[in-house]
């Protein structure tokens, strides 16, 4: 019999061996010369087993070191850098949002934007029907003409009426002149008369004339300060008229005002959002038609707790992530630090003069401001949450550039 009979031999006993039962065939002094594949296995294994243990200690070392080498990595950049962090998850981006609403009543014309539409300051964001508004200003606009006109007319009787005052006082020279020579042949009469040299009938004309003559006299002067009165009374009523010639132009000018504002005008750029009403809408004072996002002017505003805000201050470095956009670092800086803490500023201050007392952390808002570049992309959008890190060691020239 050959090795391979012999072996062939050996394998059936070893597998009889395995399964519980003994082979009939007796082995032959060959292959009681050849060692077993079971005792070979045996060999191999015992080898094995030093190698598996002497792996899972390497990796064991390797996963020890890795640990140490990465904490002690994770120390140091604590120390160095880590530490002068302070971050917080409570915080959103901001912007000066305004609310465009109507300053006249009146039925909408036309609302020539749309939610999500970008305008520069000055666009057409609505119109109002502005008929009625036109003939206010045209009946403002007469009146003040009728009233100009009143003016002019006034003024041309003052000018009459200072005529007639001259008049008034040549006549009072030429009636005095009368009077003193009146008087003078009345004086003459009455010494003739002493000689019975005149008739009594000259005596009494010429005692008349003189009478008449200093009556005409005081008569003249009455209708000089006549005539004076009436040009102060005229000129009164010139003053009178130009006042309501003042208020006629302020109507004026008011209806106008009104008329201009049927045009409603976006104030500044921006992006149209929230759109409240359509053509054919009767809108009233205050009625709220769309609101304006200045995006170019974005910020964000985080709270922190009061124990963070300790080496904070206006002009550090700030790193931010947005949600919306994780792989994104964006470097801002800190503008400024709120005068109080949020919970001054609410609807209904807490008061902490009560008998049961809980201290909770007060959280102080810190305005960050982005580069006006990245605001510029309009991907910040109000409301977005985001991470702030702030930088709390001296201000870096870096951050200095990016201030506007």
């Amino acid at each position: 019999m050959t090795l391979r009979d012999a072996g062939g031999r050996d394998e059936q006993h070893h597998d009889d061996r395995e399964s519980g039962f003994a082979s009939p065939v007796a082995p032959s002094p060959m292959a009681a010369q050849v060692p077993s594949s079971s005792a070979a296995s045996v060999a191999v294994s015992d080898a094995a087993e030093p190698r598996w243990k002497i792996g899972r200690r390497l990796i064991l070392a390797f996963l020890v070191a890795a640990i140490l080498g990465g904490g002690g990595y994770k120390a140091y950049a604590w120390w160095t850098v880590g530490r002068f962090f302070v971050s917080t998850d409570d915080a959103y981006i901001q912007a000066d949002i305004s609310v465009l609403a109507a300053k006249v009543p009146g039925y909408l014309a036309a609302v020539p934007v749309v939610n999500g539409q970008s305008v520069k300051a000055g666009d057409i964001i609505a119109r109002i029907d502005d008929g009625d508004y036109r003939l206010a200003e045209e009946a403002a606009h007469d009146k003040l003409v009728t009233q100009e006109a009143t003016i002019t007319r006034i003024g041309r009787q003052v000018e009459a009426a200072q005529a007639q005052l001259i008049q008034s006082a040549a006549q009072i020279d030429a009636a005095r002149a009368d009077s003193v020579r009146a008087a003078a042949d009345y004086a003459r009469q009455q010494q003739l008369e002493k000689v019975d040299f005149v008739a009594k009938a000259r005596i009494e004309q010429a005692r008349a004339d003189r009478d008449r003559t200093q009556a005409a006299e005081k008569g003249a002067e009455a209708s000089l300060v006549a005539m004076k009165a009436q040009v102060e009374v005229l000129r009164a009523q010139r003053t009178e008229a130009e006042g309501l010639a003042a208020e006629l132009r302020t109507a004026e000018r008011r209806a106008a005002r009104d008329l201009a504002f049927t045009v409603l005008h976006a104030p500044f750029d921006g992006v149209i959002g929230n759109k409240a009403v359509e053509a054919g809408a009767y809108v009233s004072p205050g009625s709220r038609i769309a609101a304006l996002v200045p995006l170019q002017s974005v910020r964000i505003d985080a709270n922190f707790k009061e124990t963070q805000v300790e080496r904070m201050h206006a002009g550090q470095p700030v790193h931010v992530a947005v949600d919306a956009y994780p792989d994104r670092d964006i470097v801002g800086w800190v503008e400024s630090l709120s005068p109080a803490s949020g919970s001054v500023f609410s609807l209904l201050p807490p008061d902490n003069a009560t008998g049961n007392f809980t201290k909770i952390v007060q959280r102080l808002p810190v305005r960050v401001r982005v580069p006006a570049d990245v605001a510029g992309e309009g991907m910040l959008r109000p409301g977005l949450s985001v991470t702030v890190r702030v930088d709390t060691r001296a201000v870096t020239t870096t951050t200095a550039a990016l201030r506007p």
